[in-house]
């Protein structure tokens, strides 16, 4: 079933436990992520990004997405990931998405928030959350990384906004760590008691399991797979014989490598059993 981002990221808060959100890129990957949502009984978001937007990928991926949520027996939220602007949020609306975020972490601390309060207010009036980010979540190639998102910063954004989640810079970054990362978890748990949106761990692959728990325990309620999902197909397609040229047979141990990953992060993630 197709539901909100707030609806998911709600059930979480009441029942402490995180949302897995994966970023998929075609029929294969959301199939696999679907079926493993459903044998475990999980909620899920699945996210696309926001070049799929801009480039037009995401017209032909979207109905993939909401057919299949529609058809589901689990709460599915369709997920514009890391918005760049009015392009993908304008055709995130159009395409279905029952969540949206915005990304302007770049920009300073008030034009940031005057940025994101201007998609709060568009989605608004289509009742689509909206995500945002405070303390700019970079890449596992940065020289350098950002300090952890400050409580200051955190509940002047979250009241500014008027979002539904909040993404955090807390020792994350996206792409496969060069070290093992070392969350901020006092950090998390600070900001997960002064403000009122919903927290988000973006960079979730590659993670320990051990700080992923303890994130959850502190207060995140959504993380975000993009890496590890592009490696759990990416592995199987190579992995498998060109003698399987159909199309259909070739991609069904993708599919399951897809599912087998999607599994592991549910039940990581204390998601399992609770749709």
């Amino acid at each position: 079933m197709l539901v909100n981002l707030d609806e998911l990221l709600s059930l979480a808060e009441r029942k402490e436990f995180a949302v897995p959100a994966f970023n998929t890129y075609n029929m294969e990957t959301v199939t696999g992520v679907i079926q493993a949502a459903e044998e475990a009984r999980s909620p899920v978001i699945i996210q696309v990004y926001s070049r799929l937007f801009e480039q037009g990928s995401a017209y032909y991926l979207s109905p993939v997405i909401l057919a299949a949520a529609q058809q589901a027996t689990v709460p599915v939220c369709f997920h514009l990931d890391h918005g760049s602007g009015e392009l993908a949020v304008s055709r995130a609306i159009r395409y279905g998405c029952t969540g949206v975020m915005i990304d302007a972490s770049t920009l300073p601390l008030e034009e940031n928030a005057a940025k994101t309060r201007a998609v709060v207010e568009l989605c608004g009036y289509s009742g689509i959350p909206v995500e945002g980010e405070v303390g700019h979540i970079g890449s596992v190639h940065d020289a350098v990384m950002e300090e952890s998102t400050t409580v200051g910063d955190a509940v002047y954004y979250a009241e500014a906004t008027g979002v539904t989640a909040l993404a955090v810079m807390v020792g994350t970054a996206h792409g496969y760590y060069k070290k093992t990362p070392k969350l901020d978890i006092e950090r998390i748990r600070d900001i997960h008691q002064a403000v009122g949106a919903h927290l988000v761990l973006h960079g979730g692959s590659g993670i320990p399991d051990d700080q992923i728990q303890a994130a959850i325990g502190a207060g995140i309620r959504k993380i975000n797979y993009g890496t590890d999902i592009c490696y759990a197909f990416l592995d199987q397609v190579f992995a498998t014989s060109r003698e399987v040229y159909a199309l259909d047979l070739f991609m069904k141990g993708v599919v399951d490598n897809i599912k087998t990953f999607a599994m592991g992060k549910i039940r990581l993630l204390g998601a399992e059993g609770r749709a």
